[in-house]
């Protein structure tokens, strides 16, 4: 269902709250319609009004989540710090997303509902990694402008950083090697991508 076939009523937030904190308790599979409704505090004919499949419901949640998450990461994010602490900061967030249940399971329900509902991937990147991509973008302006970052294709930059944030943590996710990571295994692919990342892209002095 594309983004503005999506009825938008005086208890859309309302329905969209409660299906939050049921995905988050139970999980994609766990979730039932009966069970949304009552913490929604709607009745079924209402959520079916809203969000007819369940799966464009969690999408709609994982994108609001995804806006919450990068929302807060702006106003926390000191963009003044030396760029070691930002992409850090940056890094921490964005993998820890990543790895989360909500993280894994939008990943997996992109690519299970891609041919059917191309629309859920497009707006869910838009709103989450394409949202990060252009907010790197904006914070290399800045250390470009100090002479902290040395960039001439910011879109690259940007990109590559994204994936030094994969590293190892998404291939074991993909293939259901792991499904939990520990904060020191995180910490590892965080502090790796920030120490590559400034290796080729630092100013050194």
């Amino acid at each position: 269902m594309p983004k503005d076939q999506i009825k938008r009523g005086r208890k859309f937030d309302q329905v969209l709250k409660g299906a939050r904190d049921v995905f988050m308790r139970e999980g994609f599979e766990g979730a039932t319609v009966d069970d949304i409704a009552q913490m929604a505090q709607v009745s079924k004919a209402t959520l079916y009004s809203y969000f007819p499949d369940k799966r464009i419901l969690f999408m709609e949640v994982a994108k609001s989540e995804c806006a919450r998450q990068t929302d807060q990461a702006v106003e926390e994010i000191d963009f003044s710090d030396p760029p070691s602490v930002v992409l850090r900061g940056a890094a921490r967030r964005m993998v820890s997303f990543l790895v989360s249940d909500l993280g894994q399971r939008v990943f997996r329900i992109c690519v299970a509902e891609g041919e059917r509902f191309p629309e859920l991937g497009q707006e869910f990147y838009a709103q989450g990694p394409g949202r990060g991509r252009e907010i790197l973008k904006d914070y290399f302006r800045i250390a470009i402008g100090k002479g902290e970052l040395a960039i001439d294709d910011l879109d690259l930059a940007a990109d590559q950083f994204l994936e030094l944030c994969k590293s190892d943590l998404f291939p074991r996710m993909v293939f259901g090697i792991s499904k939990t990571f520990s904060p020191a295994e995180i910490e590892r692919v965080v502090g790796g991508a920030v120490d590559v990342f400034l290796a080729r892209y630092g100013v050194q002095g």
